[in-house]
């Protein structure tokens, strides 16, 4: 079946170390344990839309080494379409992460072959946009690129979907006009708008700020406290399920990526927003990023404690 949901952006190998806590600069510490995870921004969109439902193809770049065999291999296994995951002579996208016992962490990436994606990888594989209801994009990958993938999905009459991550300026202007659902997390927010995010009040600011750049809807992600959606016309805060915290990596992921998948299948704004907080809630439970994506029987049996 042809993709229903389209997501263009990172693959990135996590290297995962667990420590005590955080090394000093030129110190060597002895560390709990090892693991490598597949992982990146746009490959955890495209799973989690994927085992939410949606039918899914990703459009992004690997590496010609073991780690790009296995990226495009965890795909493949949720049953993603990646006809359009292009290897290039370049070592894989990595995220070099070390892990605290208090769950503070230090993470450097490296963008290896994510940044290979050119607007030349975008023109290739136009029919798989062409096929798809709902497109998303993150800031992993060159900004020239993303800018060109918002506009042609724009051109093709798409729902567009900018998850600005990781954001630490303002976005280019003429990015808005081809956004139809900007989905930042509070910093994030804070970056684009150069507004405080720090109450409910000042999030309706930024949101406020957003949708006057041109950006057509903005869903800020607000963790516990749930999310805020702005229209234009008015806001609604939108409350997150209760739940014990594990771990919170890649909750906004799932979020996106399930909020996508309602879309695409059909649901309300207001539906798929409760579908995605539910989903990321259930992510935070587990350990992991990939790994703890639920899959969409979770979803549809969950009761919040």
């Amino acid at each position: 079946m042809p993709a229903n949901v389209v997501v263009i952006g990172s693959l990135n190998m996590d290297l995962v170390t667990r420590a005590p806590r955080l090394p000093n600069g030129g110190e060597t510490l002895i560390g709990h344990s090892f693991a490598t995870v597949s992982g990146g921004k746009g490959a955890n969109q495209a799973v989690a839309a994927a085992r939410l439902g949606a039918q899914v193809a990703m459009v992004g770049c690997v590496g010609n080494d073991a780690y790009g065999v296995q990226l495009r291999d965890a795909l493949l296994a949720e049953g993603i379409d990646c006809q359009a995951v292009t290897t290039v002579e370049d070592s894989s996208g990595v995220a070099l992460i070390v892990v605290d016992d208090n769950s503070q962490n230090a993470i450097v990436i490296v963008a290896g072959a994510n940044g290979a994606m050119t607007p030349a990888v975008i023109d290739r594989f136009d029919a798989v946009l062409q096929a798809a209801d709902v497109i998303i994009c993150q800031l992993e990958i060159p900004d020239a690129t993303v800018g060109y993938a918002l506009k042609r999905g724009r051109e093709l009459g798409k729902i567009m979907i900018l998850n600005p991550a990781p954001a630490s300026r303002p976005l280019p202007a003429d990015w808005y006009s081809s956004i139809d659902y900007l989905i930042p997390n509070e910093s994030e927010a804070a970056a684009l708008s150069g507004l405080p995010v720090d109450s409910l009040a000042a999030a309706e600011r930024a949101a406020s700020h957003l949708i006057a750049m041109g950006a057509g809807k903005v869903i800020i992600t607000l963790g516990a406290q749930g999310s805020l959606f702005a229209n234009g016309t008015g806001f609604e805060h939108c409350q997150a399920p209760t739940v014990k915290a594990v771990d919170t990596t890649a909750a906004g992921d799932t979020f996106v990526g399930g909020f996508a998948a309602a879309l695409a299948s059909g649901k309300a704004e207001s539906e798929a927003i409760r579908f995605g907080q539910v989903a990321a809630a259930l992510s935070v439970t587990r350990a992991g990023a990939q790994p703890s994506i639920p899959v969409l029987s979770d979803v549809q049996g969950f009761k919040s404690a």
